[in-house]
């Protein structure tokens, strides 16, 4: 059994298993942080489910029945327990065209028969396999879709009706906008400016109200003013429960039937799927840790760590959903990011805040009817048209084109506006199979001659498509002489290897030699694999690349080997009493002091505490495979002394490897971590120190623990003589989200917490952020994702002031001698930003964060290169 596996044994199951008079708690409690979250949830869900029924044309409840069932069922049987379910935008203009030929009672039906595929599929755990669509696809049919969905509610905003299809839609609109007129327009934009500008409210009192949901504060003002202004505008008509349509039993040809139940299957299926991967990376971005498999502590009262939901169990339990959605004469059902991410921002913990948001929709779809009536229904369409024009994200378009599938991405989206939805997955296909063809088969090889032997390089994969190029290039080179074949791709098939083999062996009866390289220069073996292939070494930073033969060091080579690294670190056999699934990398100060004074080499002792033996492990890796390459340069530098020539000033954030993102080594940096990348000014009172309107109780003997960073500072500049001084701040800071909370109530005789007192140095950075005087710190080419992003960016604008202000800093600056960095590394995309020149000197306003690409810069002309061995 692999060392990444645990293993159970049956001794340690029956003494850690409880005892018969105390039975295992069959109904999970529900932490208050559900309650509020679902809350936040159902504010959202309400006028979206209202907008999307009057967006198909399906009777108002159905959207209401679609997001109690959504979260009722789905939280319960789904795999995510953080994603919320309900009725689908991606669905939109499916469900619209079903209703249009088929009628809503059939449609119902549909939905029915989707529900029992999704539970079957879920069932033979294919779930997985459907996030191997390209992206692209997927992001293309949302784009179609949200396209479709802006124009078809662009009319009924302006106080028309919509057409049949989006291309009707799209040639009606100029006379709609030449008829323009009434209060329905009004009320329309009125919406949209709110929904807009809501999550940019300034100040103390924006942060107030961004409390409330932008889609409830717009449809809430919208409908006020229309009762006020525009008393007879067409409002949300609901009809009484007792006509409440159910399905019926389909009619139509068979093969029309099944497309449409094959259509919202894929549909809703491959969108809740992707959601659910979504709502993880939120949910683990929150955490400040790494996904981790799923805890059997799901709904408990404490919360829980991040989790990786289960595709299959989701599959399933979104078709149970749509099973019984439709049976209750509701819209198909699947998850959405929207609502999932607001239930992760508003702090829920586990499935007991989907699953009670549901239970408030079913109470407002009872009691709040009369409410309900009152909204205008300019106002949902204006709702769901910016919803639509969501869906068409551009940094989505900005990641395909750089990935190189744009064609696949724009040839879904006109297969979707101009044929459907199904018709424009198709085409994606059919595109995205047509562009890898050619790749595979675009492959550049090149002839040279250096220093008397003949170099061949092969850039890209090599296939059956590119023998016959290959051998006539092979064939070129004389008989006998020496070759160096030079091969940088991933993949060989069985058609190239054979020719590669075939001339290599004339080649060597000829009297010449030949040898395989990888891209960097180092040597590799071919050697095939049982289905034909081979794998070729991948290009420098692969980390799931390799040589087949041992390789000789390659000078400053990317870390290659780094993903999955913990895999051998855990232990087979579990400790008794704890929980074997554990991945947490914390470790008490007891178990720290016992691996260290532990005798090197000693067997490992299951006994103790499993971070023990992680550290013991961790250093008997280091001394086996480390150690040796690096022995000789850290001798170097043990007698020469360091010289870095950059402080780095950096989060403790232990997803931060600063030698990793920056590719430096032993010796370049001079690192300073702090919890928040913080740098407290020269003039800030020492830790200890109580403000002189303090209460007696908040006396403390003062300490210098602001001195820690002062001191880096003066060190690096002052005796290192750094060139550079780089403050680095990073996506998901838990640091910035403590501070955007505040800090926690206490009594006037309870002092600050150790923390509390640090975070005060950030305080800045909070007010920088609130005030108006200061413009916003900004990625290229966007706007910060969140408030929090927000916040670190201008924490380390911020900081950067506060390091201008320390005297020997100050000194080097004027005398031209140093230079101040501004950067931010977004964890989740693993992509550095650098913050203008004109705001890291000082010398400008413009606090923008520039992508990194990754093009080599070019080499300083005054600085000798280097190669460090590692």
């Amino acid at each position: 059994m692999s060392a990444c596996t645990p293993t159970r044994h049956d001794r340690a199951s029956r003494r850690t298993r409880p005892s018969p008079r105390r039975p295992p708690r069959l109904r999970p409690r529900i932490a208050g942080a559900d309650v509020s979250a679902s809350i936040t949830v159902f504010l959202i869900a309400v006028p979206m489910a209202l907008g999307l029924s009057l967006a198909v044309g399906a009777p108002l409840e159905a959207g209401l029945v679609a997001a109690a069932v959504g979260g009722i069922v789905a939280g319960l049987f789904g795999g995510a327990p953080l994603q919320v379910s309900g009725p689908s935008a991606g669905l939109t203009v499916v469900t619209a065209e079903l209703i249009q030929i088929y009628g809503w009672r059939t449609t119902c039906a549909i939905t029915i028969g989707a529900g029992l595929l999704q539970i079957l599929l879920g069932t033979l755990r294919v779930a997985r396999n459907a996030l191997a669509v390209s992206p692209a696809i997927v992001h293309g049919t949302l784009a179609g879709i949200g396209v479709a969905i802006a124009l078809a509610q662009l009319h009924i905003m302006l106080g028309g009706s919509p057409q049949s299809s989006v291309v009707a839609n799209a040639l009606a609109l100029p006379g709609q906008l030449a008829v323009i007129g009434g209060a329905a327009p009004l009320i329309g934009a009125l919406t949209v400016a709110v929904v807009l500008l809501w999550p940019r409210l300034p100040g103390r009192a924006g942060r107030t109200a961004r409390r409330i949901p932008a889609a409830l504060a717009s449809v809430v003002i919208a409908t006020a003013v229309a009762a006020v202004a525009a008393p007879g505008l067409a409002r949300v008509d609901l009809p009484s429960w007792r006509s409440h349509a159910f399905p019926e039993l389909p009619h139509g040809p068979v093969l029309a039937l099944a497309t449409a139940v094959f259509t919202v299957m894929l549909v809703a299926g491959l969108e809740s799927l992707l959601a659910a991967v979504a709502v993880d990376r939120l949910a683990a971005d929150r955490a400040g840790e790494p996904v981790k498999p799923p805890s059997p502590a799901i709904g408990s009262a404490t919360a829980v760590p991040p989790q990786r939901s289960d595709l299959d169990r989701e599959l399933r339990g979104q078709g149970v959903a749509n099973t019984l959605s439709g049976l209750l004469g509701g819209l198909p059902v699947a998850g959405g990011v929207v609502r999932g991410s607001a239930n992760v921002r508003a702090g829920a913990t586990g499935r007991a805040s989907s699953v009670l948001h549901g239970i408030w929709v079913l109470l407002a779809a009872a009691l709040l009817v009369t409410v309900f009536e009152w909204i205008p229904l300019a106002a949902l369409a204006a709702l769901v048209m910016v919803v639509g024009v969501q869906m068409v994200s551009f940094a989505h378009i900005r990641n395909v084109h750089r990935h190189r599938e744009f064609p696949v991405y724009a040839a879904t989206v006109a297969g979707v506006i101009g044929f459907g939805a199904l018709t424009g997955v198709a085409l994606g296909v059919a595109v995205a199979v047509v562009v890898s063809l050619r790749r595979l088969g675009r492959t550049k090889i090149t002839v040279s001659e250096q220093d008397g032997r003949h170099v061949v390089i092969v850039r890209g994969q090599l296939t059956f498509l590119s023998v016959p190029r290959l051998t006539r290039a092979l064939g070129q080179l004389p008989p006998g002489a020496d070759a160096t074949v030079e091969l940088d791709g991933s993949f060989m098939d069985h058609a190239a290897y054979e020719a590669i083999q075939t001339w290599r062996g004339a080649r060597i009866a000829q009297g010449g030699s030949v040898a395989f390289t990888g891209r960097s220069g180092d040597s590799i073996a071919l050697a095939g694999r049982s289905d034909g292939g081979v794998d070729l070494p991948g290009r420098p930073g692969d980390a799931t690349s390799a040589p087949t033969a041992a390789a000789p060091h390659s000078c400053c080579r990317p870390w290659t080997p780094w993903r999955n690294h913990h895999c051998h670190d855990r232990p087979t056999e579990p400790t008794h009493g704890t929980n074997t699934t554990s991945t947490s990398t914390s470790t008490s100060t007891s178990s720290l002091t016992e691996a260290v004074i532990a005798t090197p080499g000693s067997a490992p002792d299951t006994t103790r505490p499993e971070g023990t033996h992680r550290l013991r492990s961790g250093l008997s890796s280091f001394q086996r495979n480390t150690a040796p390459l690096v022995r000789d340069e850290l001798a170097r530098l043990a007698s020469e002394g360091q010289s870095p020539s950059q402080l780095f000033i950096t989060c403790a954030d232990s997803r931060l490897v600063t030698s990793m993102i920056t590719a430096s080594g032993p010796g370049d940096l001079f690192t300073v971590r702090n919890v928040g990348n913080l740098v407290p000014p020269p003039d800030a009172l020492p830790t200890g120190t109580p403000p002189t309107d303090a209460p007696a109780t908040h006396t403390a003997p003062a300490t210098s623990g602001d001195d820690s960073v002062a001191a880096a500072i003066e060190y690096a500049v002052e005796v290192l003589r750094v060139e550079s001084i780089t403050v680095c701040g990073h996506s998901g800071c838990g640091a910035m989200q403590a501070l955007l909370r505040g800090e926690p109530e206490t009594g006037p005789d309870t002092p600050r917490t150790p923390l509390w007192r640090w975070l005060r140095h950030g305080l800045p950075s909070l007010e920088r952020m609130a005030s108006r005087r200061h413009s916003w710190a900004r990625i290229s080419g966007r706007l910060p994702a969140d408030e929090v992003e927000q916040l670190c960016l201008t924490n380390v604008v911020q900081q950067l002031e506060h390091l201008r202000a320390h005297e020997a800093v100050a000194r080097r600056l004027a005398e031209g001698t140093l230079q101040l960095h501004g950067m931010y590394f977004h964890v989740g995309e693993a992509q550095a930003y650098l913050l203008t020149e004109g705001a890291g000197s000082g010398t400008g306003h413009d606090e923008v964060f520039d992508r990194v690409g990754t093009e080599e810069p070019e080499p300083a002309a005054t600085r000798p290169a280097t190669c460090t061995t590692a």
